[in-house]
């Protein structure tokens, strides 16, 4: 005899929640399981203590505070939830434990601490991106706005004073303690301004502006830049640093032109096209159009340089067509490329080919643990400035697990150099 409809359990009676009901069923099972193959100690608010570092009392440890909210917020979204876990506070590192060496064991084991079994239950797990954060021409803006246009003042908080926000570049050469950021930034756009052939009467495109540093590095070189960003907020406070550094260096700020403009919309020709971690924002869609775009705007003999994060190719492969943490609360519409992803954008759509490549992933993870220390002591002045404690758990939480992914090898980051390829 069939139970009466509300007698059935809810995930019958409602087909739209299956799902749900399924990922709710899994959620502690499936953490239990991962804790398990990872040496870091987790405990719960009885005292007891899980991971495979349970007994440990010196693995760096984790607290989960409110387990069951936890476990509701990975019921709702696994990839989502554990990062939303810590903004509202379920789970932290604790004291004595860092954060992000707490995280390195996992990113360490990515690719393994799922248990081959449950692979099959991605499809219930993954989310699309959504369609909302494509990087059409206006929806690049809103994306580039979500993120770079939050405050200059946040910014300026955190980062060294060159105001770069990407990796730096320390001298292997010597010990890192020894070097600080602003040098280390310094070398990294100086290092890609060399991979780009930047010189005296160069005709220089910038793609991301960033706050004006590598501008006015070119220009400082004697070569004359167009440097284009979607953020106001940016293309403002270069405008100003510009400004500042022609008065040292009278003339500098004739060589320099900020646009406000899409890559899409610039036409001319162009010695050298330069591109720090822009490539991320672009979108998998879009790539053909990006690299399309800097190989019609080379001019013959030109050269162009990116910086890009990087994962393997399979990592590539596993995660892009799934919305994750970072998409979802920091960077909306960014995708992380690969390598090989790159060389196959280029040989199947542009004349332009690899030439070299410099990877430095260590000298991320370095970047972003000073970010995030300095975030850290900048905080009663960033949030006097109108950010609320849910916003400082985030950006803690998005600056040690992406430095994690650096320290894992997980994540890289390399200057490419593209030139046109040569027909004999």
């Amino acid at each position: 005899m069939t139970a009466p409809a509300l007698d059935r359990p809810l995930c019958l009676r409602r087909p739209s929640l299956r799902p749900w009901c399924v990922r709710a069923h899994l959620a502690r099972p499936i953490l239990a399981t991962v804790l398990g193959r990872v040496p870091v100690r987790v405990t719960l608010p009885d005292g007891r203590a899980l991971g495979g570092a349970a007994d440990d009392p010196a693995a760096p440890t984790l607290r989960m505070l409110r387990p069951t909210a936890l476990y509701e917020r990975m019921a709702h979204h696994p990839k989502i939830g554990i990062g939303e876990g810590y903004m509202a506070g379920d789970w932290d590192a604790a004291p004595g434990t860092d954060l992000a060496d707490a995280l390195v064991p996992f990113a360490e084991r990515m690719t393994t601490m799922i248990p081959a079994g449950l692979s099959r239950l991605r499809r219930v797990v993954d989310r699309s991106i959504p369609a909302a954060t494509r990087n059409t021409l206006s929806g690049s803006r809103s994306n580039i706005e979500a993120h770079y246009d939050l405050s200059n003042e946040l910014f300026a908080a955190f980062l060294d004073e060159t105001l770069s926000y990407s990796s730096a570049l320390f001298d292997d050469r010597r010990p890192v303690a020894e070097q600080t950021l602003a040098e280390a930034q310094r070398a990294k756009i100086e290092a890609v301004l060399d991979a780009a052939d930047v010189r005296a009467g160069a005709r220089v495109l910038e793609i991301g502006t960033g706050w004006g540093s590598l501008a006015i590095a070119a220009a400082r070189r004697g070569a004359h830049v167009t440097t284009i960003t979607l953020s106001g907020e940016q293309a403002d406070l270069a405008l100003q640093r510009i400004a500042a550094a022609d008065a040292s260096d009278p003339g500098l700020a004739d060589r320099v032109e900020v646009r406000l403009q899409d890559y899409r919309e610039v036409t001319g020709q162009f010695d050298a096209i330069v591109s720090v971690e822009m490539i991320e924002a672009v979108g998998e869609e879009y790539w053909p159009t990006y690299f399309r775009t800097i190989d019609d705007l080379l001019a013959p003999g030109g050269v162009a340089a990116i910086q890009s994060i990087l994962m393997s190719h399979d990592r590539y492969l596993a995660t892009r067509r799934s919305y994750g943490w970072i998409q979802k609360h920091i960077f909306p519409g960014g995708l992380i490329p690969s390598t090989r992803a790159i060389e196959e954008t280029t040989e199947r759509h542009t004349s332009l080919r690899v030439t070299s490549a410099h990877h430095f992933g260590q000298d991320y993870a370095v970047t972003l643990r000073r970010w995030r220390e300095r975030f850290l002591e900048q905080w009663p002045t960033i949030s006097a400035a109108g950010f609320d404690e849910t916003f400082r758990r985030t950006w803690e939480f998005y600056l040690a697990y992406c430095e994690a992914g650096f320290a894992a090898g997980y994540l890289d980051v390399a200057q490419i150099r593209l030139e046109r390829e040569v027909l004999l």
